[in-house]
């Protein structure tokens, strides 16, 4: 019985620490000012087929309806909280423009936030690492949220936090992470 007790208080306190953890996250959000790093929403598999064209939604990996569901959600989240949003970017992968486009309606492409994963693009990961952080350095953090939908890669890259799917990544503007919220697809 005992064992049972300290197996179900325990199973209490994840479950009020992650609650407690994701109210804390997103506070920080209400208050605005923060860098919102978002990996695109599940896309099942990893990396891109061989045949990947840029321009083409067909040739590469893509939201399935869980990954959908999960960007809708995303929004929804933040316009019930009313989290300001001064802007949102997204990489020119398509399943990052649908995580942005289903999660918050407009945005702008920004190639530095492109993947760096696979083949070509690989050799551009610091260059584009370096001009993500001057458009961050330049960036005025008086007036709401900045979004950036992009990849694990570039997540990585430039935190050395490595994201789940659709998972926020909370910054303020010197890139250091204040905290995280994981969303369920």
């Amino acid at each position: 019985m005992r064992y049972f007790l300290s197996i179900l208080i325990f199973i209490f306190s994840l479950i009020f620490s992650s609650a407690y953890a994701s109210e804390s996250a997103w506070s920080l959000l209400e208050e605005g000012g923060k860098i919102i790093f978002i990996r695109h929403a599940y896309a099942p598999g990893g990396g891109d087929p061989d045949n990947f064209v840029i321009e083409d939604c067909s040739t590469q990996r893509n939201l399935k309806q869980q990954g959908i569901d999960q960007s809708i959600s995303m929004g929804q989240e933040f316009s019930k909280r009313d989290i300001p949003i001064q802007q949102v970017y997204s990489s020119q992968w398509c399943r990052c423009k649908d995580t942005a486009s289903y999660a918050f309606g407009d945005y702008q492409e920004l190639s530095s936030l492109n993947s760096t994963f696979e083949g070509k693009y690989r050799q551009n990961h610091q260059r584009q690492i370096k001009e993500l952080k001057e458009l961050i350095a330049r960036w005025d953090d008086t007036d709401g949220n900045l979004i950036l939908v992009t990849h694990y890669v570039i997540v990585g890259g430039a935190l050395g936090y490595y994201p789940s799917s659709g998972e926020l990544v909370i910054t303020d503007k010197s890139l250091e992470v204040l905290n995280s919220i994981k969303t369920k697809y």
